[in-house]
């Protein structure tokens, strides 16, 4: 009989404790030594080919009959009284059908004490009103037909200024989440560390906004079948999505179906339910008509969300060996007009070297920019971004290999709970991507010209182990094939696909005789968000018990079939076979003659072990040419080593690490949302002035997988892949830059000014205090004009 026990699951930092249904026959880990046919080795894409040649079904190629155009008006000004709302013009325009604002629109709360259609806007990009029509012509012909009578109101977009008592009011409850005293983490003596420290070193540090910009917006179609509704929509949170646009709707869960068939990257941004999925639905009841609802570039990057900019007060204190004896983080994020204070900036500090005196500080802070959402391990970029720059300064200063710093610091224990890692092989990482990088020979390196060349290092720790609730079915049908279905979407990890081979491995099938059903809540049972890293560690053993459970009934059929004890027979490619007697028959041949009885097995993801720290764990080595001259920064090649336990197919872990360091790029040297501070307003809310990585700013990339099973994170010895390969990246790049160029800057994005002005500072007045060239930099000293 199944029992309810409580366990703890971690989500992009946060730890939860959860419910979790638990059944008596678990399903043991595969072993290190099991040989395995299917899991492990690269597998094509399923659905690959729809992908390329353009017959995946898209949210944005939905098209049904009669299917309405949505349109938004969004608000100019970052701060505003809605006066007044003159919609009369736009309603007569011939093809509009329906048009929403606050003053006809349920009231429906949205955010805090805010509403759905509010009176007063908080950001420029803020909903003010929604029409639907024939096409999406007339329905921006439209939106300037609606007049909007303004009161403008005193506005902050800058976080510190935000935080100050007389700062303008973003909502009624005050700028900083949580009250001013922060969220705050200690542990240990902070004060004693820094009194018993050879060394201290303080900086600030500052992070960008950063636009997720998917190739898919925040699109949707919604369509009434009397009382119910379906909404196609691109989210990553299919089961999220229903809850909330029930819940906001008023409606029983039964009666809302989402469906997200395919989707283009979501990265955070899209982890439930949108203003946009009930504003379509509502227009959707009002006119009687499907509502297509496809934002514009601008739109979404307006209002799509964006990585929280972070500014970093970090405090260090060192011993002559490198010891590290005390950290104080101050951070402080720009949550936007309604981000969340789900950024956990000071988790790298608090957690990825062993040092007995931590305070972290985080703030988050109400603007009225655009809203902040999660962006790939949201938080740790940032917070890593600051952490290894300073260990980076640290080991420069104590002319200490930056490596070996690192594992004089090394934790071999989980510094906060003091709990023992379900497996760490960081300094394998370390060891493997210094060989490959040629890191004891960067001191050679011989400089000549403007152009220098540099290597840094970074170290990744992150989540990624998963957990319940997360259940998946699997159907055989009479010709031996098997239908998985479950509730998950693929964001475009390639989820399907090793969810596909973990089944295929189980039951003992040719992967391609498994069709899998993703994102649609009547279809499959629930699945939990693909965020966090956690799709496959918590899919992949609900996939997998699911696929035992339809497996041993199978053999049970056939035993009883051929003759023999269930537990003489296995099963490998669509045969199975007894050892005692020597007979096979074929799985087709044994559901063929059971006709239309159907092998049904269900699986759920058991809870998570209860004395153990699941993490993933990486390092990164970048290497750049910098042009003193020009500030020109080029990324040549970027070594990046991980760790997510067993690899269940290197093609989609791959694309993961290549994907994610091409973000950790753009992040670094080029990415930024600017807002006026004197407007308020966006300058470059498009992909022409928001400069994103093109297939000429990627360098060589080498990965290796440090593949071993973690056998004790679950059944399938598996960790996340999505969000790791970003964390390391700009810190590494940064550190590349002044292993280079001999100048430390330490606001991101690093541009071609920040380079020359800390250049410029180098020329004026010697090198700053406390930061003592390293052995390459004694070798190699670029030329200072």
């Amino acid at each position: 009989m199944p029992k309810i026990v409580r366990t703890r699951v971690e989500f992009e930092g946060e730890v939860r404790e959860r419910m979790a249904v638990v059944v008596e026959d678990q399903v043991l880990p595969w072993s290190a030594r099991e040989k395995l046919d299917i899991v492990g080795r690269p597998h094509p894409r399923v659905g690959g080919r729809q992908i390329v040649t353009g017959g995946a079904t898209y949210t944005a190629d939905v098209q049904i009959p009669g299917m309405l155009h949505c349109k938004i008006r969004r608000s100019p000004l970052p701060h505003a009284e809605v006066l007044s709302i003159d919609t009369a013009e736009a309603q007569t325009l011939f093809g509009v059908r329906g048009v929403l604002t606050h003053a006809n629109a349920p009231r429906i709360r949205w955010f805090g004490n805010s509403f759905l259609f509010d009176r007063f806007v908080r950001f420029e990009g803020d909903e003010v009103a929604a029409v639907a029509a024939d096409s999406e012509e007339i329905a921006e012909d439209a939106l300037d037909l609606i007049h909007v009578r303004y009161r403008e109101l005193p506005f902050v977009v800058d976080p510190e200024q935000a935080m100050k008592p007389d700062a303008p009011r973003v909502h009624k409850e005050g700028n900083v989440i949580g009250g001013p005293e922060g969220d705050v983490y200690e542990r240990g003596n902070l004060e004693e560390g820094f009194a018993r420290s050879n060394h201290v070193f303080s900086e600030r540090y500052e992070t960008q906004a950063a636009v997720h910009n998917c190739l898919e917006p925040h699109c949707c179609v919604a369509m009434w079948n009397g009382d119910e509704l379906v909404l196609w929509t691109s989210t990553q949170h299919a089961y999220g999505v229903r809850d909330g646009v029930a819940a906001a709707l008023g409606l029983p869960l039964h009666k809302v179906r989402v469906i997200c068939e395919f989707m283009g990257a979501g990265f955070g941004s899209k982890q439930g339910a949108g203003k946009h999925e009930v504003i379509a639905a509502l227009l959707a009841k009002m006119t009687e008509r499907p509502v297509r609802l496809y934002p514009s570039r601008r739109e979404e990057n307006l209002a799509g969300g964006v990585r929280h900019p972070t500014i970093q007060y970090l405090r260090a204190g060192v011993r002559r060996d490198g010891k590290l004896m005390a950290l104080h983080l101050r951070s402080i994020a720009n949550v936007g007009a309604y981000g969340t204070d789900s950024s956990e900036v000071g988790g790298p500090v608090r957690e990825l070297y062993d040092c007995a005196n931590v305070r972290t500080e985080q703030f988050a802070v109400y603007t009225n920019a655009g809203p902040a959402a999660a962006f790939r391990a949201p938080g740790y970029v940032e917070g890593m971004f600051a952490l290894e720059s300073m260990m980076d300064q640290i080991a420069y200063s104590l002319s200490m290999d930056p490596l070996q710093l690192r594992l004089v610091n090394y934790a071999r224990k989980d510094p906060v709970r003091g709990a023992t890692y379900s497996s760490k092989p960081l300094d394998e990482a370390y060891r493997t991507g210094a060989k490959m990088a040629g890191w004891n020979l960067r001191a050679k390196a011989q400089q000549m010209g403007a152009r220098r060349r540099g290597l840094g290092m970074a170290s990744q720790i992150w989540g990624g182990g998963g957990g319940p609730p997360a259940y998946a079915i699997i159907r055989l049908n009479s010709d031996g094939t098997a239908d998985l279905v479950t509730g998950t979407q693929d964001i475009g990890t390639g989820t399907k696909t090793v969810l596909v081979q973990i089944a295929a491995e189980e039951l003992g099938l040719k992967a391609e005789d498994i069709r899998i059903t993703v994102g649609d809540t009547l279809a499959g049972p629930y699945a939990p968000v693909s965020a966090g890293s956690m799709t496959v560690p918590s899919m992949g053993p609900a996939v997998r018990a699911a696929a035992k459970s339809a497996r041993e009934e199978l053999l049970s059929l056939a035993s009883a079939l051929m003759q023999v004890s269930a537990a003489s027979l296995s099963i490998r490619n669509g045969i199975i076979t007894s050892t005692t007697p020597s007979k096979t028959v074929a799985v087709s041949d044994v559901t063929r003659r059971i006709g239309d009885f159907m092998i049904v097995g269900k699986g759920a993801r058991g809870p998570n072990p209860p004395n153990v720290k699941v993490r993933t764990f990486g390092a990164q080595f970048a290497e750049v040419e910098v042009d003193v001259e020009t500030g020109d920064v080029t990324v040549t090649r970027v070594v990046a080593v991980h760790d997510f336990g067993r690899i269940i197919n290197p093609l989609t872990s791959g694309s993961q690490i290549e994907g994610g360091i091409v973000q950790g790029i753009g992040f670094a040297l080029m990415e930024e949302r600017f807002v006026d501070p004197e407007s308020g307003t966006s300058l470059n809310a498009n992909l022409e002035a928001y400069k994103i990585p093109t297939i000429l700013d990627i360098p060589i990339i080498e990965h290796a997988l440090i593949d071993r099973p973690d056998e004790s994170c679950n059944s399938i010895g598996s960790k996340g892949a999505g969000e790791p390969p970003i964390i390391p990246t700009a810190a590494a790049i940064a550190n590349a830059v002044y292993d280079a160029a001999g100048v430390r800057v330490r606001s991101l994005p690093i541009t071609r000014e920040k380079i020359l002005v800390e250049i410029g500072k180098l020329k004026l007045q010697p090198k700053p205090a406390g930061e003592a060239p390293g052995p390459a930099q004694k070798r190699r000293r670029p030329r200072r004009g």
